[in-house]
C-alpha cells in the first residue's frame, strides 16, 4: 500500500456529500485522514499544497454496482475509474460471486462460467489469473487482500449463486435446498459475514444461454428466510438482489415476497428496481407499479432501497462475447456467439438455413424491448468495424437498403462478414423518464450510481457513466443541484452501505477525495483498448475512456489520479459494513 501524503488543498469550494450548501474551504490531510476544514488554514511545514482554486472539492465517490471481482485479478488500475473521481468501489453483485467454493470440479467450473457468461468477462483470465487458493469465504477474503492491490478501496458481497453450488454442487441449478443445505449455506454466509462481506448478493431475474434459470431462482422460502436471518445478525449488512423488470416482469411479486420474508428482522434490502426507461413505462407498464410499491414500503418503514440507474440502457452487440442475444430470447443469433471457431462463426452467418431461422427468430421470439423486433432494429448503428470495410456512422436499416438484403437480420450478417468478426454493432440509447430519475436521484432510500463497471467489457463502458449526474443532470438540465448530485453518490452511498468513515468531508473521515471543475468535465466517448487476456497467450479488447478529467483523486491520502494520468499507487483496502 502506498503511503499516504500530508496534503493541503486550498481556495476550493467543498461539496461535502452531506447534501449540505457548498462553502469556501480549504482540506487539510494527515495520515489518510482528514484532519482539519476551515478557510484561509495555513500551510504546514513539509505540507504538500494543491491550489483547488475555481473546483469542486468533494468526498471520493462510490461505485456502487460493479463487477471487477475478476478483472481486479489482472487489470489493477481498474481503468478508468480513477480519472473519474472513483475511490471505493461494490462488487459481488447480483449473486455472481468467486467465493465460497464446492469441493467438486464441475460446480467449481460453474462458478466460473456462470460470472464469464452473465457479466461478459472471458473465461480464460478468470482461470488463468486468478489464483484460486481458496475454499471458503474468509480464505478469499485473505488471498484477495494480499495480492491484490488496487487504487480503490473494494467492499465484497457473498454471492448466493456461488453458496448454492458449494452446498449442492450441478443441482444448484435443479431443485429447491434440502435443510441440510440450507443449513450449509447459512453456515457459509456466517463466515463470510464474520470475515467482512457486505452481506449477500442474489438474483431473481436471470436466465442463461440455454434458457435456465439461474440457481438463485430455485430457492424457496426456507432458504431465502435462513439466509436472512443470518443477515440479520449483522447489523450495518444488506441483501442486495436483482428482480426481473425485463423478462418475465415478475418484479413486483418477487419484491412482496422479499418484505414477507423480512418481518420480524433487521435487514437493509437494495433491490433493483425502480425501472427508469420509457418503454418500461409506456409498453410494459412496471414503472408505475414498482414506484407505487416502492412508497409503500417506505411508508411502512422497511428498510428497503431500490436500486436505479441514471444512465440509459445501450448496449454494443458483437459475435465473439455477448449475452444480448440470450437475454432478447433470440438464441438463433446466440448460436453465433457460442460456435467455437472464427470458421464455425462464419459458417454459420453463410448458412441458408441459419439465415431463415434468424429472420424467424427477430421476426417472432425476441422481446419487444430487445434490441431485434421490426421498427427498432432497422435503427441499429453500424459503428465499428475491425478492417475498415464499412460503411460505418450509418444504420443496419440504412445498410440493408444499400445491398438489398431481405431482412436487417441478413443485412447485419452481411455486415459482420465484410468487416470481421470483432466488428460490433450498438444499440441506440432507450429513451429515460427523467421525472423519475430526478425523484430517484433525491430520494433517500434509493441508490443510485449504478452502472455495471467491470462487466460487459465488449458492450459498454460502465467506467465513466457516472460523471453523467454532474453533466447531464447538474450542467446541462440543471434538474438537481451539484449538492444533490454528489450526496448521491458519496454521503448516501456510504450510509445505505454502512460506511460510516467515508463518503463526507468532515473531520476525521478517511481521506476519500476527489477534486474537478465541473465546466471541464465529460463523460468521453468509449474507445477500445486491447488489454484483456483472453487464455491463450494474446489479448481480446474492451471498451475504456479517457479521462473526465478530474484535476485530483485521493484515495486514503494517497493520490491515485494526478489531473492528467492514473497514477501507480495502489493505495485501495477491502472496506466492510460498520453498524451504526
Amino acid at each position: 500500500m502506498s503511503e499516504p501524503q500530508n496534503l493541503l488543498i486550498q481556495n476550493g469550494t467543498v461539496v461535502d456529500g452531506t447534501g449540505a450548501p457548498a462553502y469556501r474551504a480549504d482540506v487539510r490531510i494527515r495520515q489518510g485522514l482528514i484532519v482539519e476544514i476551515g478557510e484561509g488554514l495555513s500551510p504546514a511545514e513539509g505540507e504538500a499544497r494543491y491550489d483547488a482554486a475555481d473546483c469542486i472539492v468533494a468526498p471520493g465517490f462510490i461505485e456502487s454496482h460493479t463487477h471487477y471481482d475478476g478483472a481486479m485479478w489482472w487489470d489493477n488500475s481498474l481503468d478508468p475509474l480513477p480519472g473519474y473521481g472513483a475511490t471505493t468501489q461494490v462488487m459481488g453483485n447480483c449473486g455472481f460471486a468467486t467465493a465460497p467454493l464446492s469441493d467438486d470440479a464441475a460446480a467449481r467450473r460453474e462458478v466460473v462460467k456462470i460470472f464469464s457468461f452473465f457479466e461478459d468477462i472471458p473465461e480464460g483470465p478468470f482461470i488463468d489469473k486468478l489464483p484460486w487458493d481458496w475454499k471458503t469465504w474468509p480464505e478469499y477474503r485473505d488471498s484477495m487482500v494480499e495480492k491484490c492491490k488496487v487504487p480503490l478501496n473494494y467492499a465484497v458481497y457473498c454471492g448466493h449463486i456461488a453458496l448454492r453450488l458449494a452446498a449442492m454442487g450441478m443441482e444448484a441449478w435443479e431443485r429447491a435446498a434440502t435443510p441440510a443445505e440450507i443449513e450449509h449455506m447459512a453456515q457459509m454466509l456466517e463466515e463470510a459475514m464474520a470475515a467482512g462481506a457486505m452481506g449477500m448478493s442474489s438474483n431473481l431475474m436471470d436466465h442463461d444461454g440455454e434458457d435456465r434459470p439461474v440457481p438463485s431462482l430455485m430457492a424457496d422460502d426456507a432458504e431465502f428466510r435462513a439466509l436472512m436471518e443470518v443477515l440479520d445478525r449483522y447489523p450495518g449488512s444488506s441483501l442486495q438482489i436483482i428482480l426481473d423488470t425485463f423478462r418475465n416482469m415478475t418484479a413486483g411479486e418477487s419484491l412482496q415476497r422479499l418484505v414477507r420474508l423480512s418481518d420480524g428482522l433487521n435487514v437493509r434490502v437494495q433491490w433493483g428496481g425502480v425501472p427508469t426507461l420509457e418503454f418500461q413505462r409506456d409498453l410494459m407498464g412496471i414503472q408505475a407499479p414498482l414506484v407505487q410499491l416502492h412508497e409503500q414500503i417506505k411508508a411502512s418503514g422497511k428498510d428497503f432501497w431500490t436500486g436505479f440507474a441514471h444512465i440509459p440502457v445501450t448496449s454494443t452487440l458483437s459475435v465473439q462475447n455477448s449475452l444480448m442475444f440470450a437475454q432478447s430470447n433470440d438464441y438463433v443469433w446466440h448460436e453465433v456467439v457460442t460456435a467455437e471457431t472464427d470458421e464455425d462463426k462464419i459458417r454459420i452467418l453463410r448458412d441458408p438455413e441459419w439465415r431463415a431461422r434468424a429472420r424467424k427468430s427477430w421476426d417472432e421470439e425476441t422481446f419487444e424491448f430487445s434490441p431485434f423486433p421490426k421498427g427498432r432494429a432497422e435503427n441499429l448503428q453500424l459503428l465499428n468495424s475491425e478492417n475498415g470495410a464499412g460503411p460505418i456512422h450509418t444504420t443496419l436499416g440504412e445498410y440493408q437498403q444499400q445491398i438489398g438484403a431481405p431482412h436487417p437480420s441478413d443485412a447485419m450478417a452481411e455486415w459482420i462478414l465484410a468487416n470481421g468478426l470483432e466488428s460490433t454493432v450498438t444499440m441506440p440509447p432507450f429513451a429515460m423518464t427523467d421525472d423519475v430519475v430526478e425523484a430517484l436521484i433525491k430520494d433517500p432510500m434509493a441508490t443510485g450510481n449504478i452502472n455495471d463497471c467491470g462487466a460487459h467489457g465488449q458492450m459498454f463502458c460502465g467506467g465513466g457513466e457516472n460523471i453523467k449526474l454532474l453533466t447531464y443532470w447538474v450542467r446541462e438540465t440543471g434538474k438537481i443541484t451539484i449538492e444533490e448530485a454528489i450526496h448521491s453518490m458519496t454521503g448516501k452511498l456510504a450510509r445505505h452501505f454502512s460506511l460510516p468513515d467515508r463518503g463526507e468531508l468532515v473531520v476525521g473521515k478517511r481521506a476519500d477525495i476527489t477534486v474537478f471543475k465541473l465546466d471541464e468535465i465529460e463523460s468521453r466517448d468509449m474507445e477500445r483498448v486491447y488489454d484483456v487476456p483472453n487464455g491463450k497467450g494474446g489479448h481480446t479488447w474492451r471498451w475504456t475512456r479517457q479521462p473526465a478529467p478530474m484535476r485530483l483523486t485521493v484515495v486514503n491520502g494517497v493520490t491515485t489520479f494526478d489531473g492528467t494520468a492514473a497514477t501507480d499507487a495502489r493505495p485501495g483496502v477491502m472496506v466492510s459494513p460498520v453498524a451504526a
